[in-house]
């Protein structure tokens, strides 16, 4: 994402701050103001710190506004033009707001849930669409592109975002447009390319409680003048665990990552633009905290477990791993034709993945029943797209596109068991590849200058096979024989959206948009028996009716954005708790309905609030299993309200210093983990305020930045299942504080 600042006249022009309000005293006083201030300027979805409304000149009444650029529909737009549902985040809010992980954005983003489970395999929910499988014969709902490319397992979803342009999470269907079909939506990470004119770089230094230690950088490095630039970037985050394990005296729930990238650009002529890139990501940490949260007293076998809710401690016989390499490769060329332009998109990425922790988080002295489980995988993606789209000053916006997709996945999932002495282990090999073939195009035609009509439609071939064995299960979870079976299976769909949208005036638009999003069947991870193996699930299907209005007030200081939505789905792929396994079945119709809003107040003064409220109605229309009717239960992991209020305080110094205070605060209702609603596996509403404290410098060469997440301690559970008589599951990050240093050269 860009962000231009253009005067009424539409031109570029450089700007600062320099209205808002001016402070000539010392500094504790400022400090003082700024912590009793509840009205703040806020570090906006796509905005520096410093872009806040401001007068033109001292002999001109017009003001600046900004125009926040959004790749949502692969080709730059005003965000107040986009004819869909987006929300985004630009570099200095990533920065600022210390957006790291996925984890953060899903908590400062309307209608995206997150469930970690383990946070290594992070499962995403948009708008009530999400998967709860991990297997290799599945693949996620909504999903996940670093630099355009698919991210295809849940633990290849593994990247840090420093040095990162913008993140944009795209809500509803994508398939026109993306490389692969999602139903639920799209989170689209792009990171910062090389400068073919300016040396630049910078330096971040990180200290916080838990023993935290951070250190990142960039370089960008023209190579030879305006034809060959380079962009390195890394990060190293270690700290120590959330949660000292009392029975083995060590910690789990820690973080020991290093990231790195590296982009080569190459632009020999005006037409010609070459993108070669490198990212790895390596992880080497203790498993997560589990405690057994609930019983379920209907069980006899509660009986055997002891409740534990304290988050900071555990007994679990084991510490625990989690160990994580993935790295990819990508390679683009841009040719401009002069009519358009053909962008040829080439990437392979391999993933390494290892964990194996305690389940229930006790021990044989605790528990009669203990419970572990780990997965092996190896995976290989490849994929490639090649694009052919209408130039950015071209009435008629268009594009037309091959895409081609392959995964090849080696996975082995594992359950240690012990109850009341007998002991069994349950593993299961699974090795599944993936072909995924697909065409598509899109147009947006102006009807006037006030109308728009959208259209788009895609093809998409998909081919699964699968050989899947639990020879090595033995008799105490496993009632059947042993088996291996191979089997394979193939899918296609038309998928398509259509739209229009109208300029009331200059500052309003409206729009509607229809889309349909398909996602391929695919095959059981844990089968329950040979048939079940060989049987594959089928595809589901998403319909989405979306209205929408785009606003804005005085001059861009007031920015008020509406949507409507209505999803049709069918064919749900839901996963539940048969005996020892997790059975991905289709469970019949659900509806989703519901309405999100997104209001930006900025003052001159240097105040400013953002608002973000989503509204998501999500259940089942038609839902059996096991002889229950689910009809009208809330679809797992769906809270039907969530918002998010960002207020910031902005003090300029006379000698052009900034003091920034923002606060964070999202509210989230309850939460039903299981789609059968069962109140042992519910999340109580909950809120979240983090906050920061930045002081930069007037030419923005350094800052510190002190800074606290969950500063009121919030004690959530981020996963729960209920198994064996006892509801299972772990909490979120208690309350963390640091100081960041940060230099940059320009």
């Amino acid at each position: 994402m860009l962000l231009r600042k253009h005067n009424n006249e539409g031109h570029m022009k450089n700007w600062f701050t320099d209205n808002r309000l001016q402070i000539s005293g010392n500094l504790p006083g400022a400090l003082c103001m700024t912590f009793c201030s509840l009205l703040v300027t806020p570090v906006a979805h796509g905005q520096s710190k410093t872009e806040v409304q401001t007068e033109s000149s001292a002999d001109s009444a017009e003001k600046d506004y900004e125009i926040i650029e959004v790749s949502a529909q692969r080709r730059l737009q005003d965000m107040q033009d986009v004819p869909v549902t987006v929300t985004q985040f630009g570099s200095e809010t990533i920065k600022n707001a210390r957006l790291r992980e996925v984890e953060d954005v899903a908590v400062r983003t309307p209608g995206l849930t997150f469930d970690a489970f383990p946070s290594s395999q992070p499962r995403l929910f948009v708008r009530g669409v999400g998967s709860a499988d991990r297997g290799a014969g599945g693949d996620p709902s909504t999903a996940v592109f670093l630099d355009e490319v698919y991210l295809g397992r849940p633990a290849a979803i593994a990247f840090d975002v420093f040095d990162t342009a913008s993140i944009e999470v795209l809500k509803g269907p994508q398939g026109t447009l993306y490389g692969r079909n999602v139903v639920g939506g799209a989170v689209s990470i792009n990171t910062a390319k090389p400068e073919l004119d300016e040396l630049s770089g910078s330096v971040e230094a990180t200290a916080g409680n838990f023993n935290r230690k951070e250190g990142s950088a960039f370089v960008n490095i023209p190579v030879i003048d305006d034809t060959v630039a380079i962009r390195m970037s890394g990060a190293i985050r270690n700290r120590g665990g959330y949660v000292d394990n009392l029975y083995t005296g060590g910690e789990v729930d820690d973080q020991d990552s290093k990231h790195y990238r590296i982009h080569g650009l190459i632009e020999p002529n005006d037409d010609i633009s070459i993108l070669l890139s490198y990212d790895m990501t390596k992880d080497d940490g203790a498993g997560p905290d589990q405690h057994v949260l609930d019983l379920d007293t209907e069980d006899p076998l509660s009986a055997y477990w002891t409740v534990d809710q304290t988050r900071d401690i555990t007994r679990s016989e084991t510490d625990g791993r989690q160990k994580r390499e993935t790295w990819g490769s990508r390679g683009q060329l841009i040719w401009d034709l002069g009519y358009g332009s053909l962008n040829y998109l080439i990437s392979y990425r391999e993933l390494e993945y290892d964990s194996y922790y305690d389940l229930d988080g006790g021990n044989a002295e605790q528990n009669a029943i203990n419970l572990a489980a780990g997965n092996i995988e190896d995976s290989e993606l490849f994929s490639q797209e090649l694009r052919l789209q209408s130039n950015e000053d071209s009435d008629i916006a268009w594009v037309l596109g091959l895409y081609q997709y392959n995964a090849d996945t080696i996975r082995r999932d594992l359950l240690d068991i012990s109850i009341a002495g007998p002991t069994g282990t349950e593993v299961f090999y699974q090795n599944v590849e993936l072909d995924s073939l697909a065409a598509y195009a899109d147009v947006t035609f102006p009807v006037n200058d006030e109308l728009n009509i959208t259209a788009g439609i895609r093809y998409t071939e998909d081919e699964k096979w699968q050989d899947i064995n639990n020879s090595e299960s033995n008799t105490i979870v496993r009632s059947d024989e042993p088996f291996d079976v191979q089997a394979s299976a193939s899918w296609d769909a038309v998928t398509w959206r259509i739209g229009a949208d109208y300029h009331l005036a200059k500052n309003h638009m409206i729009y509607t948009m229809i889309s349909r999003g398909f996602k391929s069947g695919g095959f059981q991870d844990n089968p329950t028996s040979a048939d079940a193996a060989a049987q594959p699930y089928d595809p589901e299907y998403a319909t989405q009716y979306e209205v929408g209005m785009r606003s804005d007030y005085f001059n861009r200081s007031v920015i008020w954005n509406n949507t409507l939505f209505y999803m049709d789905y069918t064919n749900l792929q839901t996963s539940q708790i048969i005996g020892f396994n997790a059975v991905t079945e289709n469970a019949g119709e659900a509806s989703i309905k519901g309405y999100e809003t997104d209001l930006r107040w900025r003052l001159d003064n240097g105040l400013s609030v953002n608002l973000n409220y989503a509204y998501t109605d999500a259940t089942f229309d038609v839902f059996e299993e096991g002889g229950n009717d689910y009809a009208g239960n809330q679809m797992s992991r769906t809270p039907k309200h969530k918002a998010v209020l960002t207020p910031s305080y902005s003090f300029l110094f006379n000698n052009g210093n900034e003091l920034l205070y923002a606060l964070d605060y999202t509210y989230q209702s309850r939460i039903f983990d299981d789609n059968s609603n069962n109140d042992l596996e519910q999340r109580e509403p909950s809120h979240v305020v983090n906050s920061r404290l930045i002081y930069t410098d007037g030419v923005g060469e350094w800052s510190v930045s002190l800074w606290a997440k969950n500063i009121t301690n919030e004690k959530i559970r981020t996963h729960q299942g209920t198994f064996l008589g006892a509801t299972l599951g772990s909490f979120n990050a208690p309350r963390t504080f640091g100081v960041t240093l940060r230099w940059n050269h320009y």
